[in-house]
């Protein structure tokens, strides 16, 4: 599970660094803006699929610890939804981020 995961998140870096290049080297035509776009999307996809993978694996725990004591349920549910808003604030920043690339794209010269 670890070498997987450790696969993910190489491939996941790959990707943002890429982003970052495509972008740098765009013009106001039409084919950079196309790759622009593709690092965009590809930045906000790959932001998506991770942060659902966590909030997946939370709500897990956070259920099989229900489970297993039902007693503290309350400080379970509460802990769960400060990471969900956590997590889903690292999606708005990936939104953000792809939102610069698309709008005020720094890298076009």
């Amino acid at each position: 599970m670890r070498k997987y995961l450790l696969i993910a998140l190489n491939l996941v870096a790959i990707l943002g660094i890429a982003s970052v290049a495509m972008a740098a080297g765009a013009k106001l035509d039409a084919p950079a803006l196309g790759q622009t776009c593709l690092a965009a999307a590809l930045g906000i996809g790959i932001a998506a699929f991770g942060c659902g993978i966590g909030m997946g694996l939370g709500l897990k725990g956070a259920c099989e610890g229900v489970a297993r004591n039902p007693d503290v349920s309350g400080k379970i549910t509460g802990t769960m939804i400060l990471a969900f808003a956590f997590i889903e604030s690292l999606a708005i920043y990936a939104l953000v981020i792809s939102f610069i690339l698309l709008y005020a794209n720094p890298y076009v010269g």
